[in-house]
């Protein structure tokens, strides 16, 4: 047994564990899911790089419709992390046979859900972009990408359920190198297909890159992990219970309908940058994708949060869930405070390498030096979301989210641009995430943790 499944046992055991036991718990998760999300980071980096050598064009074609692939791709993933949550809860409690049930259950809704959104995109790609406000010649190059794209979501929705399940066992690992593997493989046929076809070559660049490595994510979990595996497991016959569905339901709806209106103010952002023009809907894309070097890290401590405090919720550890809260923050609002001090002076040389158009790169620095003021206390509301994730308390963080976005951000966006342009923009989300930091700390500083059977 490796350190990590010792101390996870330790957890779910109910045995004492000292302060170092519990430090190097939340630094053996949580590495992996760093290193897991800067794979992603990686890929889009090298994505947007290859696509940035077409012109401004090309990068503002998937610029503006990036938002509601985000959109219709993470609504899926959301009910899918409310899966996710039980899992947790049950495996915490030693109850695998039942995390098992969940996980059959959770294939069946958000499979489903996936073919359908997936059936939605397509029937929209031809319209969409124009409607965004695209000029022409963006439009149709990003209609053919949103196409592509489309046709790809359930494949990515069983990717993030397959991973997302794994990370739920306390398995970091696996998801971490289907992350490298994916992005390796995006950049074999990015060189292949983007010399081809341009954008269309992109997407499906990715696209076969997803298939792979789906493939790869969904027979471990089914083959290979002790805790779900289903092939070669006794299984009792399967029949649908509503309880696991409500139950789910419960914790993963609030945070589809926060994803679908969250990803609903980003599209009014894009509709507030677009009529700015191609060099600034280039810059503000490139600006996103460069950031998520200092965002991404959040997520993955924010992944490793949901999964302690899910299991330490499981297995009844009201001392764990407060201790693992205060070590995933601390640690996040470090991590992304060093790589904004690091995005801020790197921030010239990273728009050089993402763009040749010297009107780009101007705008983009300026976006990213802004945006270095708000890393540590964005990474507090990804950190203290994962940990409310963890304890099934989804609703007011979702709330709490939106209406940060919603009645602070959009409308300051929407002001300043009218007179400051791009800078403007990312002023008004740089004081909107140190407003939402300092409200979900407050708010996990408030929180009186109940454990109660579930």
């Amino acid at each position: 047994m490796g350190r990590k499944q010792h101390l996870l046992q330790l957890l779910r055991d109910g045995d004492m564990m000292t302060r170092r036991d519990k430090l190097n718990l939340v630094l053996l998760l949580s590495f992996p899911a760093i290193l897991g999300q800067l794979s992603t980071i990686v890929m889009q980096y090298i994505d947007t790089m290859m696509v940035g050598r077409l012109g401004a064009n090309a990068t503002a074609s998937i610029g503006l419709v990036s938002t509601t692939c985000w959109l219709f791709g993470g609504l899926a993933a959301s009910i899918g992390a409310g899966f996710g949550v039980i899992v947790a809860h049950h495996i915490g409690a030693k109850e695998n046979d039942v995390a098992r049930d969940v996980l059959r259950h959770a294939l069946l809704v958000c499979m489903s859900l996936g073919v359908l959104i997936s059936l939605f995109c397509v029937s929209i790609h031809s319209w969409w972009p124009h409607a965004l406000g695209g000029t022409p010649e963006v439009a149709a190059l990003s209609s053919k990408y949103f196409l592509i794209w489309s046709l790809t979501v359930p494949v990515m929705q069983l990717l993030f359920l397959s991973n997302g399940m794994l990370r739920s066992s306390g398995n970091m690992k696996t998801p971490m190198i289907m992350g490298v593997v994916m992005c390796a493989l995006d950049v074999v046929f990015n060189l292949l297909l983007i010399p081809l076809w341009g954008v269309v070559g992109a997407a499906l660049a990715t696209t076969i890159a997803a298939v792979i490595t789906t493939a790869c994510s969904f027979t471990y979990l089914l083959t290979r992990s002790p805790e779900l595996r289903l092939i070669g497991y006794k299984l009792s016959t399967f029949s649908f219970h509503f309880p696991i569905i409500k139950r789910s339901l419960k914790i993963g709806l609030p945070m589809a309908v926060e994803h679908v209106v969250f990803c609903g103010a980003m599209i009014v952002s894009t509709m507030i940058v677009a009529p700015l023009g191609a060099v600034a809907i280039a810059a503000n894309t490139i600006g996103v994708v460069v950031e998520s070097l200092c965002y991404m890290p959040g997520y993955g401590i924010g992944d490793a949060a949901a999964t302690l405090i899910g299991q330490s919720f499981g297995a009844r550890r009201g001392d764990l869930i407060r201790s693992f809260s205060v070590l995933t923050v601390g640690l996040g609002m470090v991590v992304m405070g060093l790589l904004g001090v690091v995005m801020y002076f790197a921030a010239p040389a990273l728009m050089e390498m993402m763009s040749p158009d010297v009107a780009v790169q101007a705008e983009g620095t300026m976006a990213l030096r802004i945006e270095a003021f708000a890393e540590p206390m964005y990474a507090a509301s990804i950190v203290v979301y994962g940990v409310f994730m963890g304890l099934g308390d989804t609703l007011i963080p979702c709330i709490l989210n939106l209406g940060s976005i919603w009645l602070v951000r959009i409308p300051l966006a929407a002001y300043l641009a009218q007179t400051l342009g791009l800078e403007g923009v990312w002023l008004a989300m740089c004081f909107e995430l140190n407003v939402r930091g300092i409200i979900f700390l407050l708010r996990l500083r408030l929180k009186k943790i109940k454990i109660k059977s579930f």
